[in-house]
């Protein structure tokens, strides 16, 4: 009999979270090259644009780590 390692809903979370992944490193290095030839952003606007992003993904995390431990565990929740 065959068995599964893992549960159907851990492989595709992972493969969800895989392709979420590549499509963020993907845009790293173009998203300065497209502001900066198409739109003529400057370095300092590039910068700023990278900050925010960071920034709000990092204040995201904090939340949402805060949240789960005040509410506790739930199931899985997709965006």
């Amino acid at each position: 009999m065959h068995r599964r390692f893992l549960p159907r809903t851990v492989v595709v979370l992972g493969l969800v979270s895989f392709f979420n992944d590549i499509a963020s490193e993907m845009i790293t290095p173009v998203l300065p090259l497209f502001l900066t030839a198409t739109l003529g952003a400057g370095p300092a606007v590039v910068g700023l644009i990278e900050g925010v992003a960071e920034a709000t993904a990092s204040l995201l995390k904090l939340g949402a780590g805060r949240w789960v431990d005040r509410h506790g565990r739930h199931k899985a929740l997709v965006l």
